[in-house]
């Protein structure tokens, strides 16, 4: 039976980066079908959603989903009775499941220079920031008047155990686990959960708790402290994009929204950069947290570890060879880094 993906391929610079990613996919898997649905603000162009019933219906049932990227000038509003492109995006994380985002923050020495940080803060920097997906602030009852907003930020225990049981099941040695438990009755409970959680299934992983603003100050000042940060939605969100930047670029970092079996186990997928609407056309994205968030495709949606090795073992020795695109501080376009990752495959 083929393997079927489905692409979304989303707005401004997505398309440009799905179409190498696709080509990658079929030089790695065998008899692959790529199903490609309109996602995002182009989804909002043609049928006034971000995420169509049928899409989503679509990703239900493939073997895995492969994202680019959403939103743009165009489709910004403050106006909460029209559609956003992230609204789209969060129905599929909702629809699908997908309660689990991985995203894997690895510095590579080719690129050491490349960080806004000294060599010697970065270097052996190796962290995997699980966040929380399906709940919290992004999913809680909104209301609006005149005069007022408020946003309801909601956990349940069953929602913190499973990922936090995801966490420890991640970690090599130790779980930082962020919340704002000085502020915060929702993070009190999830201190609470947390510690019961090790101390039950998890005794021989390090544990320790950390406030959401020191996490950031020890991100930028000794990320080599992290092995896995657990955390709940909207910080994780923040914390992993501050993260990115020890890469260099956030152009450089991949991202993996897993789900449960019972949910049918379809995993999302993607590069955590934007749309940027600013180069959009003009062939210079950086198409390589794309590839790598193929390896991660590979990898977690499709149990083909040796592949998703290959294409990041690909991306390591371009890098090495001297590739760099423009927001690398180099002048390589999005044809040339996909030719040069590709080399590499050979």
């Amino acid at each position: 039976m083929a393997t079927r993906i489905v692409t979304l391929p989303g707005d401004g610079i997505g398309p440009e980066i799905m179409a190498p990613a696709v080509e990658l996919l079929r030089r790695l898997v065998a008899d692959v079908e790529i199903e490609e649905h309109l996602f995002g603000g182009a989804a909002i162009d043609a049928h006034g959603t971000g995420l169509t019933d049928e899409v989503l219906g679509a990703c239900r049932s493939a073997d895995a989903v492969l994202l680019a990227a959403v939103g743009g000038p165009k489709w910004d509003t403050t106006d909460p009775s029209r559609p956003r492109p992230e609204q789209g995006l969060l129905g599929l994380r909702q629809g699908l499941g997908l309660y689990a985002n991985l995203r894997p923050v690895r510095p590579l020495p080719a690129l050491y220079d490349a960080s806004p940080l000294r060599r010697e803060i970065i270097e052996g920097t190796d962290l995997l920031v699980v966040r929380e997906l399906t709940g919290g602030i992004y999913f809680g009852e909104k209301t609006r008047t005149a005069d007022s907003a408020t946003d309801v930020c909601t956990y349940s225990i069953a929602e913190i155990e499973r990922i936090v049981r995801t966490g420890f099941a991640a970690a090599r040695s130790k779980v930082a686990s962020v919340d704002k438990a000085n502020v915060l009755e929702t993070s009190r409970l999830w201190r609470e959960v947390v510690k019961r959680i090790h101390a039950e299934e998890f005794p021989n992983v390090e544990l320790e708790h950390v406030l959401v603003d020191n996490a950031a100050m020890q991100l930028v000042a000794a990320p080599r402290h992290f092995d896995v940060i657990v955390t709940e939605n909207m910080f994780g969100d923040i914390l992993s994009d501050v993260a990115a930047m020890l890469t260099g670029s956030i152009g450089m970092l991949p991202s993996a929204s897993l789900g449960d079996e019972a949910d049918g186990g379809v995993g999302v997928f993607e590069p955590v950069h934007g749309s940027a609407p600013d180069i959009a056309g003009q062939g210079i994205a950086n198409p390589l947290a794309m590839f790598l968030s193929v390896a991660l495709l590979l990898r977690h949606g499709l149990d083909l570890e040796s592949e998703a090795a290959a294409v990041e073992s690909a991306v390591d020795k371009a890098l090495d060879q001297g590739l760099r695109t423009r927001d690398l501080g180099g002048t390589a376009n999005t044809a040339e880094a996909t030719a040069a990752v590709f080399a590499g495959l050979a």
